[in-house]
């Protein structure tokens, strides 16, 4: 715990009707973002219900509204004015759902490119969390997040592929240390612009979060978390390498922004530097997961085969590999 963590104070205005709360912004918190500052800071309250507040203006900084993204000076003063809010959970949604393996602990889903993995900023439906409520009705409450019970590692929205969800408490503290643990496989599938200097290798760069664009991850700048990825090369085109990929850990971003740090973007991955493609997704299947059973200690090994269109565009690939108007 940082030396000044018990020197930052909360004040909770006695006389205001609405029990505003006011935060004095520190040296340290100088240049951070005010949804992180006032997440930090009360934590009690859900960030989905922090960032509802701030858009309802119910945030001001020095006395002014302000943006989420707006960026703290020290001295500043935040207050904050809270409104009781319906509490945030995710509900049953009747969506197409393809389930790879099940049992009493866990089930396994093939998730399709564009859909979330649970409820988020802008995403409250739609989601692969609405879907397994409908299916399942319950699933793991552990983590306490009504928004995404069960899920104990995700996949970007235009990631497809193998994901694991916990339906009980005790297989969902049992994922958890095995993730944490690094005792999960992890194998992907991906297509990378360019062609590698070596035919596998491994990438070890820390990955942080871009401060200048928050959607992006980064391996430039000090201080990021320890990330470990490695490639192997299964077939090399006119301008793209098709590759296989496992990941040590599970940063986020972790392999879209590995590749890109050697200057080999995923192909259609446009936030880190690759041209848009006529997908309209980027070339990343989570192709097998592999854990032990939460109850019987069993290896558990799930494959999903290549999406439909991922593996249209690797045989055009394979039968034009010079002139593809598909890839242009």
């Amino acid at each position: 715990m940082p030396a000044n963590f018990a020197t930052k104070t909360v004040i909770r205005t006695k006389q205001a009707p609405n029990n505003l709360l006011t935060l004095a912004a520190e040296p340290a918190d100088s240049g951070k973002r005010l949804d992180s500052f006032i997440h930090e800071r009360l934590p009690e309250y859900s960030r989905s219900r922090l960032q509802t507040w701030i858009k309802q203006d119910r945030v001001q900084v020095n006395e002014a509204t302000a943006r989420a993204s707006h960026l703290l000076r020290a001295g500043d003063a935040v207050s904050v004015s809270p409104a009781e809010l319906a509490p945030l959970h995710a509900e049953p949604e009747e969506l197409p759902l393809k389930i790879l393996y099940q049992d009493e602990d866990v089930v396994v889903v093939d998730k399709p490119a564009g859909m979330v993995v649970h409820a988020g900023a802008g995403h409250f439906q739609g989601t692969l969390v609405n879907a397994l409520l409908h299916h399942f009705g319950t699933l793991s409450s552990l983590n306490g997040d009504d928004l995404r019970p069960g899920i104990v590692h995700r996949l970007d929205r235009e990631t497809s592929g193998v994901i694991v969800v916990a339906r009980t408490d005790k297989a969902h503290q049992s994922l958890a240390g095995q993730f944490q643990a690094r005792e999960v496989e992890k194998v992907y599938l991906a297509l990378a612009h360019g062609h590698f200097h070596r035919a596998q290798g491994i990438i070890t760069a820390p990955i942080a979060r871009d401060p200048v664009r928050r959607i992006r991850m980064t391996t430039k700048l000090d201080g990021g978390r320890s990330a470990l990825t490695e490639y192997k090369t299964l077939e090399v085109f006119d301008r793209f390498t098709y590759l296989e990929v496992r990941i040590g850990t599970g940063r986020t971003h972790q392999i879209r922004v590995h590749l890109a740090s050697l200057k080999h973007p995923i192909y259609g991955d446009t936030v880190y530097g690759a041209p848009a493609s006529p997908l309209n997704r980027f070339f990343l299947h989570a192709h097998r997961l592999s854990f032990d059973s939460p109850s019987t200690g069993e290896r558990i090994t799930v494959e999903s085969p290549l999406a439909p269109e991922l593996a249209t565009l690797l045989e055009s690939l394979r039968h034009n590999p010079v002139t593809m108007d598909v890839l242009k």
